[in-house]
């Protein structure tokens, strides 16, 4: 196999169903391949209608014709009292075989670039407690592990109505 030769650009709707597949590949890694409920419909509304909830770069070998997408990271402006408007980085992924050729990092970058072009104070994103070589791959850029923070979530529409119903 040829060494890539990796492009990283801003996502278009017609990336959904690589995006969708990224998506449920992360999910299956994740151990959680049931937890996706994401259609490709509300990818392209949420991505791509008319109030886009979220941007993504698309990495891809351009030695492939047509280029093949081998990665993606989805991310959203978010904000913080403490420090104003922020990045949020939702899912950073690269496929199994592409991986440990730097598209992690230059997706990243490439992140990160555009958050100092925006004024963003920050670049946030989670990591599994157990994804242990994740977390070696952040500390190695130097990314700082929030250990005092715990995240926490309603993670469905029926805990929020049973919330919401809840005396």
């Amino acid at each position: 196999m040829t060494a890539p030769t990796i492009n990283i650009r801003k996502g278009v709707e017609s990336d959904c169903e690589s995006i969708l597949q990224f998506i449920e590949e992360l999910a299956l890694y994740e151990k959680a391949p049931e937890a996706v409920l994401m259609t490709l419909e509300q990818l392209k509304q949420d991505g791509f209608g008319e109030k886009p909830a979220f941007q993504v770069l698309i990495a891809e070998d351009t030695n492939q014709e047509p280029y093949l997408p081998v990665g993606f990271a989805l991310w959203f402006q978010a904000y913080s009292t403490w420090k104003g408007t922020f990045m949020y980085l939702e899912d950073l992924y690269v496929t199994s075989t592409y991986r440990g050729q730097g598209i992690g990092v230059s997706l990243l970058k490439t992140l990160a670039q555009i958050a100092l072009e925006n004024g963003y104070k920050r670049l946030r994103w989670q990591v599994l407690d157990w994804n242990q070589p994740a977390r070696d791959f952040y500390q190695s850029i130097g990314a700082t592990e929030m250990s005092d923070w715990v995240p926490c979530q309603f993670d469905d529409e029926q805990s929020l109505n049973e919330f919401v119903n809840s005396h």
